[in-house]
């Protein structure tokens, strides 16, 4: 049994990449970690480092790291440098010499490495014990064509943990890496490298890091300094459980440590007065000296430091932009997303830095925390629903219970509508650049303030729009079943922009209540429901979670179901945060807005957006059971003539308070 490890690093880019110093102290530092013999316990001949290398040198290297193993061998390749990606969406480690093609503006593919050659390298080594780690940006596009190599009968030994393979990386497939502030080492290294140098990595204090624990601290590590960076872990088998650093047992400083990152995360790194006797106490009881745990509570508490900076910075930087011009011009808007790229902070950070500038200027407040109205003389019972969140992969990460406020409108025969509260709130409307497949229309991006409003749990069904229908006209004539896919259940399609408002006009007349279609800002802030991905599942959608053409794909390889036909709205039990179902798929929805191609000049307090200039268009959301993934995304929009009918289009209503 022998653990063996690659250590690449690439510093220095001959045209088309920035420089990273970082990447060869990254190296350096694993390399002293890894081979110390407390720690990571590598011989120093069996820990090889390539600075700087040529892609035939670095292949080579790769090859002989894997062949001719026995299986129980541990081998590591680790890599810190420029990650692209080809406009496939496959992953390539840069080189120094790696380049694109001026005139195709195409990765010169021969001048990296490609992920593939790391891929069957692996496939083809006997050694069952292999853990690779990626800091390198889209990074977690390395996944993408991994598979498993199968022998039979996993066989634990205690010395080494779990058998198979563990893909580490610093980012998701879509993401950026960063450097780390006051650092020699990038951030992910840096708390690599602190993980196992102190032992924090040690969740479960046996004394022994296995690769899901080193990840679960180095993620929630990095998250705390660069919230924009998802490490992530890819796991086959039980390569999760592969040992690939001791720990000390009982050590008092240790202990300390993990305490003050137990509060550090509750108090979201300002340790409130309790807190500060309980750690005072603690340092007291393990028998440390004042300056001992002050060393230990810097350096839990720096990326806490490192983040307050970045929001202030960011913060007087818009501001200042605020009092030269607001709104901001779109050109403001990218200068200031590059800004905010660059300090690794996300939308929702600097979301409640903008409203609060906004509340300051106008003198506004926010509606962030105010619950809709009932509506008069009705009880708002509660149900509760699953929501899913998936990563870039189509994999399900989690699954919540949530719990939202609703009334039900009785429309006879037995036969009801159920309206969700909606709490008012702010978000950032439209998409950004670094979304896939995003469209011209869907920018720039902008700050919305949006009222509470109810809207419907579901798309309006067949069984609804023929209730509703049966009542006397308003201003036009209706079809009672236009629909082309038949279902109660189902929504009803084939209506056009005109026969949806006839049908918000019947409803509020016999409810004496104001129904109508959403503005397109009430849709798109209903459907994230409070995320920013392209989907409110994440990264992507499965066709076990939405009703479109399955054959196509979004950010992953995986191909699921293409059906055809509309399915029954509640066919698929995952909601969003809201407790909103059919939002990504199935039908279009129609929304109030003419149609407008960019946002310039959109209003920001989520009213609906009116068009005086004779455009006939209006706007349809949500993406159908005929369309690809990418056009369900939670940003896209879609325009269509009033007038005209698709089985593709439907709607669902909103309605205030009465």
């Amino acid at each position: 049994m022998a653990k063996v490890a690659l250590l690449v690093g690439v510093s220095e880019y001959e045209q088309g990449l920035n420089p990273l110093p970082s990447a060869a102290r990254d190296v350096e530092a694993m390399k002293q970690v890894l081979q110390h013999p407390d720690i990571g316990g590598f011989a120093e001949a069996d820990v090889t480092v390539l600075i700087n290398r040529s892609r035939q040198e670095i292949e080579e290297a790769i090859y002989y790291l894997f062949a001719n193993r026995q299986k129980d061998d541990l081998l590591l390749f680790y890599f810190s440098g420029h990650g692209v990606k080809d406009e496939l969406g496959n992953l390539y480690l840069a080189t120094p010499t790696t380049r694109k093609d001026p005139g195709r503006n195409k990765l010169v593919k021969p001048t990296a490495v490609a992920a593939r050659v790391l891929h069957e390298s692996m496939n083809e080594s006997y050694s069952k014990r292999q853990i690779v780690i990626l800091d390198c940006c889209f990074s977690g596009a390395f996944a993408k064509g991994m598979t498993a190599k199968d022998d039979g009968l996993v066989d634990i030994q205690a010395q080494l943990g779990g058998k198979g393979r563990a893909i580490l990386t610093s980012s998701t497939a879509t993401q950026y890496s960063f450097e780390q502030e006051n650092s020699n080492l990038s951030i992910y290294t840096h708390y690599l490298v602190e993980g196992m140098t102190t032992g924090a990595g040690d969740l479960d204090d046996d004394g022994q890091i296995s690769v899901d624990e080193l990840h679960e601290y180095t993620g929630s590590r990095v998250q705390e300094a660069a919230p924009s960076m998802t490490p992530e872990l890819y796991p086959v088998e039980e390569g999760y459980k592969i040992f690939l650093a001791r720990a000390p047992v009982g050590d008092p400083k240790l202990k300390y440590r993990k305490g003050v990152g137990v509060i550090a995360r509750e108090d979201e790194g300002d340790i409130d007065f309790i807190n500060r006797s309980y750690l005072d106490e603690l340092k007291n009881t393990l028998g440390l000296q004042a300056e001992e745990a002050k060393v230990v509570e810097a350096e839990v508490l720096e990326p806490y430091r490192q983040r307050k900076e970045k929001l202030q910075r960011y913060e007087q930087v818009l501001a200042e932009a605020m009092q030269r011009q607001y709104p901001l011009s779109a050109k403001e808007r990218d200068r200031l997303k590059r800004l905010q790229q660059i300090l690794s902070l996300r939308n929702e950070d600097v979301e409640p830095i903008e409203m609060q500038l906004i509340s300051h200027q106008s003198g506004v407040k926010s509606q962030a925390a105010a619950p809709p109205r009932e509506p008069t003389s009705l009880s708002l019972p509660v149900f509760n629903f699953d929501v899913v969140t998936v990563n870039a992969e189509g994999r399900e990460i989690d699954r919540r219970q949530g719990q939202a406020q609703c009334f039900i409108e009785d429309l006879g025969n037995e036969i009801t509508l159920e309206m969700v509260a909606i709490l008012g709130g702010t978000f950032c409307m439209g998409s950004p650049e670094a979304e896939a497949d995003r469209l011209e229309s869907e920018e720039p991006q902008h700050l919305v303030i949006v009222k509470p409003f109810f809207m419907g749990k579901y798309p309006i069904t067949q069984a609804q729009w023929q209730a509703v229908v049966a009542l006397p006209p308003v201003k036009r004539s209706l079809v009672l079943n236009p629909s082309k896919f038949k279902g109660a259940n189902h929504p009803v399609e084939t209506v056009s922009f005109e026969d949806a408002i006839e049908f918000c006009a019947r409803l509020s007349n016999y409810t004496e209540r104001e129904y109508r279609l959403p503005s397109e800002a009430e849709w798109e802030y209903a459907c994230r429901a409070g995320t920013t991905t392209p989907f409110h599942f994440g990264e992507t959608i499965t066709s076990d979670l939405a009703n479109y053409d399955g054959s196509y794909t979004y950010s992953s390889d995986f191909q699921g179901k293409y059906r055809e036909k509309t399915t029954p709205v509640d066919n698929f039990q995952a909601a969003n945060a809201f407790g909103l179902y059919d939002m990504h798929g199935n039908v279009w929805e129609w929304c109030a807005d003419s149609w407008h191609s960019d946002y310039e000049g959109a209003p920001t307090d989520g009213s609906v957006w009116q068009d005086n200039n004779g455009n006939q268009k209006r706007l349809l959301r949500g993406g159908s059971w005929y369309f690809k993934p990418s056009m369900c995304r939670s940003a896209c929009r879609m325009n269509y003539i009033p007038a005209l009918e698709s089985y593709g289009n439907g709607f669902r209503v909103v309605c205030t308070s009465a």
